[in-house]
């Protein structure tokens, strides 16, 4: 469980849509402020999310080959099935010229509820319901369980929580870093799409499937 959520929350965190977005956010007048709100509301998503895995597992994994240990491995099979699936589809599709936003036109502008619903939308929530399937061996008795449970959600969060800090406390050589790795995720979003789909797919095919044969 903790390597799967390991891979999971490195690919999750890396996402380059989520990531864009919130260095425009950061980057505009009192992005600190609308960042951390980001941050929130997206730590709030994972939250709510492995929450809802626990009170269905009541913090005990299920017995081996049981239909809800069947259920969560044919799923997560689903998951990684899909992104492959996505993967392939995007890399074989003609890029094509992307329209952005209206917000991103005035990110001066942008509310504080905006910048928490934005966190939402902008979860990769097929990773995060990876994730999800991955969290039903929790076994919240076992501290390692927990830290390990709560090491995805930092991790996950990790490449936010990073530039947060970094405009928190060098707001000057932030802005000039962080505007040049916007330009650069632009330029390279659908082949960091591609990557992380096809990567992550192909990882959770194979310990699914793995897993439901062993």
């Amino acid at each position: 469980m903790v390597v799967d959520l390991v891979v999971i929350g490195t690919a999750i965190t890396l996402g380059p849509l989520h990531n864009s977005a919130f260095i425009l956010l950061l980057t505009a007048d009192r992005g600190v402020r609308r960042g951390l709100v980001f941050i929130l509301s997206w730590l709030a998503g994972l939250l709510m999310v492995i929450a809802a895995v626990i009170l269905l597992t009541g913090g005990t994994p299920p017995a081996r080959q049981s239909v809800p240990s069947t259920a969560a491995l044919a799923g997560k099979l689903a998951l990684g099935l899909g992104l492959v699936a996505y993967g392939e589809r995007k890399r074989r599709r003609p890029r094509r010229p992307r329209h952005a936003p209206k917000w991103m036109e005035r990110p001066d502008r942008v509310s504080g509820w905006t910048a928490a619903g934005l966190a939402i939308l902008l979860q990769p929530w097929a990773m995060v319901g990876a994730g999800a399937a991955t969290a039903v061996d929790a076994n919240l008795s076992s501290i390692a369980t927990t830290l390990a449970l709560t090491g995805f959600c930092v991790l996950a969060t990790s490449s936010l929580l990073a530039m947060e800090l970094y405009t928190t406390f060098s707001p000057v050589a932030a802005e000039a870093k962080l505007r040049g790795l916007r330009d650069w995720l632009d330029t390279h979003q659908d082949q960091a799409i591609v990557s992380l789909s096809l990567l992550l797919g192909l990882w959770l095919v194979a310990d699914s499937i793995y897993q439901l044969v062993k």
